[in-house]
C-alpha cells in the first residue's frame, strides 16, 4: 500500500512540475501588451481554484487540512477580486474621455 502512495505521489509531483513549467513558458512568451487582457480572460481559472479549495476545505478531517483549505479559499477569492479590479481599470482606459479638445 505504501508503494502505491509513493508512486501516486511521484506522478502527482510530475504533473505539478509539468504544469508549472508549461505555464511559465506560455506566460513568458506573451507580449507585455497582452498580459492584462490575457489575465482578464483567465478569471474563470481563478474561480476553479476557489471551487477546488472549497472542496479541499470541506473534505478536510484535520486542523492542518482545514487551515490549508481556508488559506486556499482566501487566496483564490482575493485573486478573483483582484482580477476583476484589474479588468475594470483596463476597460476604463479604453473609454472616451469627457474632456473637450482645447
Amino acid at each position: 500500500m505504501d508503494a502505491q502512495l509513493t508512486i501516486g505521489g511521484v506522478i502527482a509531483l510530475y504533473i505539478f512540475l509539468l504544469a508549472v513549467f508549461t505555464g511559465y513558458e506560455v506566460i513568458a512568451r506573451v507580449p507585455a501588451i497582452l498580459h492584462t487582457p490575457l489575465m482578464s480572460g483567465s478569471n474563470f481559472v481563478h474561480g476553479i481554484v476557489v471551487v477546488g479549495a472549497l472542496y479541499a476545505l470541506l473534505d478536510a478531517h484535520s486542523v492542518v487540512g482545514m487551515a490549508i483549505g481556508f488559506i486556499g479559499v482566501l487566496l483564490g477569492s482575493a485573486n478573483v477580486a483582484g482580477a476583476y479590479v484589474v479588468t475594470e481599470r483596463m476597460l476604463q482606459m479604453f473609454k472616451p474621455s469627457d474632456r473637450k479638445p482645447g
